[in-house]
């Protein structure tokens, strides 16, 4: 999506797609509880806790606009830098780790062409465990201004479930929507050799906004 056109809409929030194998489910038996619980010792036991679990899963399904930063490299997710280790080909990886609370929706971090998008069976061990490199994944390749651009998709041992919104072929914005990674995760991305990184270990990332490279 345009720069532009995210701008226009910034602050309003929307569903994440992918959501709705999970919440659908969750809403309408809250809703059907809370109908019966008037007239049900049960049905008012349940609805409770299935109210509150409806309204966490739409907390964590939230999808909100941003204005996308201006730079070379954004970051694709909202988390936390887990670790920026030097890659043996001279690329650096820079590794966000996201818990239940972020925004599960991941961005482009460049403009762009998808030039492969690649599911890779694996584990589900938690995502900030080194294990999780066997993980389940998602690995894509970016044709942009800086050469080809890696980025992966780690489930980890609650989010089972990667979903990829765009297909190998289209051309993409900076910023734009390209997936959903269902619950706890890491997203890797790898920077091309002389892209100096611009964020540190532990700090905070928000995907479409923080800059991950230096000028």
């Amino acid at each position: 999506m345009p720069h532009s056109q995210t701008s226009a809409r910034r602050g309003s929030v929307r569903l994440a797609r992918g959501a709705s194998p999970w919440l659908l489910p969750t809403v309408a038996t809250a809703a059907l509880s809370l109908v019966r619980a008037r007239g049900s010792k049960r049905a008012a036991a349940i609805a409770v806790p299935a109210t509150a679990l409806a309204a966490g899963m739409l907390w964590f399904f939230r999808d909100p606009e941003r204005e996308i930063t201006q730079g070379r490299v954004i970051s694709p997710a909202d988390g936390v830098v887990q670790s920026i280790m030097p890659w043996k080909d001279g690329r650096t990886r820079v590794a966000i780790f996201m818990s239940p609370l972020n925004v599960h929706v991941n961005r482009a971090p460049l403009a762009g062409t998808v030039t492969s998008v690649e599911h890779i069976p694996g584990g589900f061990v938690p995502a900030f465990n080194k294990e999780s490199e066997n993980n389940e994944r998602v690995v894509w390749h970016f044709d942009t201004e800086l050469g080809d651009i890696e980025m992966v998709q780690i489930a980890g041992a609650v989010a089972r479930r990667i979903v990829p919104y765009v297909p190998q072929g289209t051309k993409l914005e900076q910023g734009e929507r390209i997936g959903l990674i269902r619950f706890g995760s890491r997203v890797d991305i790898y920077l091309p050799e002389g892209v100096d990184v611009a964020v540190e270990v532990g700090q905070a990332t928000t995907a479409g906004v923080t800059r991950i490279d230096l000028d």
